[in-house]
């Protein structure tokens, strides 16, 4: 059930996402679209009360608990970013705004690092979420599930940063076309 919860959640992010920039840019309505946006966040506060109260109802933790918890931190911490990186696509196929560009370079390297910020807040919650679930769970509950995802949190983290070091290190080169194109 929660497992279904997770991924009507997903999709729900998703359609909002989709129903606020279609309202914005398509149908001139950017009110409407402003508040579809904005009820992203309900969709979390959704998945976090009825994880709770499955936990608190006697439920025995298990790995889709705690990938809610995953998703809520990762939702929260790039949810707005992939708002404006939709809105940017949106902008640029509807309403004639500039075609989105790539990053190269140390502008790459900064944005690997701005990445690891994002993720490390994400885990920070992911992992405030696992605890409140387990301090919710049903006395008795095994969370065992929970408890074990801070290592899979961890390991996350790691790769992300590792991600980050090597773009500093060996910076991402743009294309042949992009360099000959900046040169001109």
């Amino acid at each position: 059930m929660i497992l279904g919860i997770i991924v009507a959640c997903e999709i729900g992010f998703w359609v909002l996402i989709a129903l606020g920039l279609a309202a914005r840019y398509i149908l001139r309505a950017p009110r409407l679209g402003a508040t579809l946006l904005v009820l992203t966040p309900a969709v979390d506060l959704v998945l976090l009360v009825a994880v709770g109260a499955d936990l608190r109802g006697g439920g025995d933790a298990s790995l889709p608990h705690a990938l809610a918890a995953a998703y809520l931190g990762f939702s929260i911490a790039y949810g707005h970013r992939m708002i404006r990186w939709a809105d940017a696509r949106f902008a640029h196929r509807f309403a004639g705004g500039p075609a989105p560009r790539k990053a190269y370079g140390a502008a790459y390297a900064r944005a690997c690092w701005g990445d690891v910020a994002r993720t490390g807040l994400a885990v920070a919650i992911a992992a405030g979420v696992l605890w409140l679930l387990t301090r919710v769970a049903a006395e008795g509950a095994d969370v065992t599930a929970l408890t074990g995802m801070y290592g899979i949190l961890g390991v996350i983290f790691a790769v992300e940063t590792i991600w980050a070091v090597s773009y500093t290190i060996w910076p991402k080169k743009a294309p042949a076309e992009v360099r000959g194109a900046a040169a001109t």
